[in-house]
Formats: structure tokens, C-alpha cells, sequence
């Protein structure tokens, strides 16, 4: 399997993006937006605001009330007064631009196994079809601790894996307290959804790099999905705006706030929540002039777990949305390299 999963990837892409990019090279196919589901939509001209959440404010009830506004709309807000300096997210920022300037032999001893998602590299193929993303990724397990591929962590810089851990505890403290925000915004119990996620949550980095493209019209960084996690958050560049987010059928850019943290729910908060907050359909355009950076934190619920809408959400006026699921990340992966909505799939039908 994983021999044959490492040829189809030397066919699809017979030369690397970084090369591509620095020569201005037209992209080939495989990375053509072409036919799929969401390609077609068109971006925005109207301003539509993201809206800003204070977390420090979030034991008053007018920011609480925001919160629900935000997540049962646009799925996604930018996060502010969440205890981190803008010169910490620089030094975060700065150790991700550092790992990605390294040559690339030295970036590519932390190279993913083509069937797995953790390490360096692009696109896993799960499709011959699928369109692919002009990217690449690190891709690290933080939590549970005892699950973490050390042998993928860099060693350069030196302060990296110190870094990107104090980090993504510092982010994990946040979500587990937008969640229990997110619960009192609703009149639940603060343990309705963090209570799901169970005691051995996975907590996910991604540090993502965006080479320049010849085609941003034609090639995305990231195809339109949503997220397999139950919460995201993303340090996006400081400089370089690229993520847009469906909202009213629009794709409206995400801008760029040095010390904002955009957060967004994925599809497994979709469902607890019994779809009353939304998991955003999102991607990542890409541009001719310069590199884009970011890191995703991503956390889920133990992959065992049954995850379902919380029973005070369930109502005669708003009825059970969707079945209980587990292993909702491999549902997720699969769908998105084949264009189709997951949560399509764990949908109860009417």
C-alpha cells in the first residue's frame, strides 16, 4: 500500500512546488481548479466584516451573546485579549519562517510517509482525481503528549520544538475556555462540549508554507473545505492575507491582525452543537508576489469517542440533525480530497 501510494505521488507530481515557484513555472494539472464543487464561486466585493471577540470578556454577557452571534453565522471570529503579546506571536511567527528557509535536505529528514498525514510534505494522494493543494505542511501531534513523533520534530532552530509546544498549550487553555463559553452562550452545562472531547483530546499543529505561484487564478493553496477538528485556531501571517471564508455564498477575506487569533469551528462542533453553530466552508487563495505562512492548532475529540448533538440542543422545534459518530477525522480527510461535504454523510435524513 504505502509503495504504491509513493508512486502515484512521483507521477503526480513530478517536480516540486518550491522548484515550480522560484522558476515561475505554469502549474500542471493536477493543480487546476477545474470542475470542483466550490471552485466556481465568486470572491467578494463587499467588505463583509469577521467579526472580533474579546475572550478576556467573555464572562460578561453582551460578549457572550457576540460569540453565539459569530459562530451560529459565520462559524469563525478573530480572536483578541487572549493573554498572548503581538512580540510573542512574532517569535512564533519567526521559528516557522526559520524551519521553512532551511535547504530543503535538511526540511526533508522530517519528511511524512506517503500514507501517513504526519511530517513534512504536501497533498497525502487518496485520489487519483483529486485536485492538489500548492502548499506545504508540518504536521505535528502535540497532545496527548506520549502520542507525539519526536523523530518529526526539528532540531533547527534550536528553540522550535520549546517554541510550538508552549504555543499550542497556550492556545489549548484558550479553547478549552471558548468551549465552555460556548457552552453558557447556549444555557448548557460549561462541561456540554468540552466533556466530549474526553481527557485525551488530540491537539494538532500544522505550520503551513505557501510558495509564490504563476496562476492565482487558477491554483489554490488550500481547496474549499471544512474542518475535520471540533475548534481551529490559526496564527495567520503578520504580512500576507490568503484565507477566505464562505459567507453568504460569497468568499470574503480574512484580514490579517497582528495580534488576533482567527478561530473557527470544524465540523465535529457542528454537530454537538446540533447545527446551531456553523463549521465554515473555507480555503486559501494563493498570490504571485509572496511566500504566506501560518500555524493551525487544530483539536478534536478522542478519535474513540462518540461525539453527538448535546441532548438540551435536541427539541420538537429543532430535532436531531445527526447520528452519532466516532473516527470522524477519517470520514472528514477522505471526503475533502473528493470534493463532497462530510457532513453530508453523518446527516440524518429527513
Amino acid at each position: 500500500m504505502a509503495r504504491s501510494l509513493l508512486v502515484s505521488e512521483e507521477k503526480l507530481v513530478p517536480r516540486s512546488i518550491q522548484e515550480m515557484s522560484m522558476d515561475d513555472d505554469e502549474p500542471p494539472s493536477q493543480y487546476l481548479v477545474k470542475g470542483n464543487s466550490f471552485g466556481s464561486k465568486e470572491d467578494s466585493s463587499i467588505l463583509i466584516p469577521i467579526p472580533i471577540i474579546d475572550v478576556s470578556l467573555l464572562s460578561s454577557q453582551s460578549e457572550l451573546e457576540k460569540l453565539r452571534s459569530a459562530l451560529s453565522s459565520a462559524g469563525c471570529f478573530q480572536a483578541i485579549g487572549h493573554g498572548m503579546s503581538t512580540s510573542y506571536l512574532d517569535k512564533v511567527r519567526e521559528i516557522a519562517k526559520q524551519f521553512f528557509a532551511l535547504p530543503v535536505e535538511e526540511k526533508q529528514k522530517y519528511a511524512r510517509a506517503p500514507n501517513e498525514s504526519e511530517g513534512y510534505g504536501n497533498d497525502r494522494v487518496v485520489s487519483e482525481n483529486q485536485v492538489l493543494d500548492w502548499s506545504y505542511r508540518l504536521t505535528l501531534r502535540v497532545f496527548p503528549k506520549e502520542k507525539r513523533r519526536l523523530a518529526l520534530w526539528p532540531e533547527n532552530p534550536s528553540d522550535f520544538s520549546e517554541t510550538l509546544e508552549e504555543f499550542s498549550s497556550k492556545v489549548k487553555s484558550m479553547m478549552d475556555y471558548l468551549l465552555k463559553s460556548m457552552a453558557r452562550s447556549l444555557n448548557l452545562k460549561e462541561g456540554s462540549f468540552l466533556d466530549q472531547f474526553g481527557k485525551q483530546s488530540l491537539l494538532q499543529a500544522r505550520v503551513n508554507f505557501y510558495p509564490r505561484c504563476s496562476r492565482p487564478d487558477l491554483v489554490l493553496g488550500v481547496k474549499p473545505h471544512t474542518d475535520r477538528s471540533g475548534i481551529t485556531t490559526l496564527l495567520q501571517d503578520k504580512e500576507v492575507e490568503g484565507l477566505q471564508v464562505l459567507i453568504d455564498d460569497k468568499w470574503v477575506n480574512v484580514p490579517t491582525i497582528p495580534d488576533a487569533l482567527v478561530v473557527n469551528l470544524g465540523d465535529q462542533m457542528q454537530i454537538m452543537s446540533n447545527g446551531i453553530f456553523k463549521s465554515p466552508m473555507h480555503r486559501v487563495v494563493t498570490n504571485t508576489k509572496k511566500l504566506r505562512m501560518s500555524i493551525a492548532i487544530f483539536n478534536e475529540p478522542e478519535p474513540e469517542n462518540d461525539i453527538g448533538p448535546v441532548e438540551g440542543l435536541i427539541n420538537e422545534t429543532r430535532p436531531r440533525l445527526y447520528r452519532n459518530v466516532n473516527n470522524y477525522g477519517d470520514i472528514n480527510y477522505r471526503c475533502y480530497q473528493e470534493g463532497k461535504i462530510a457532513l453530508e454523510t453523518v446527516k440524518i435524513a429527513d
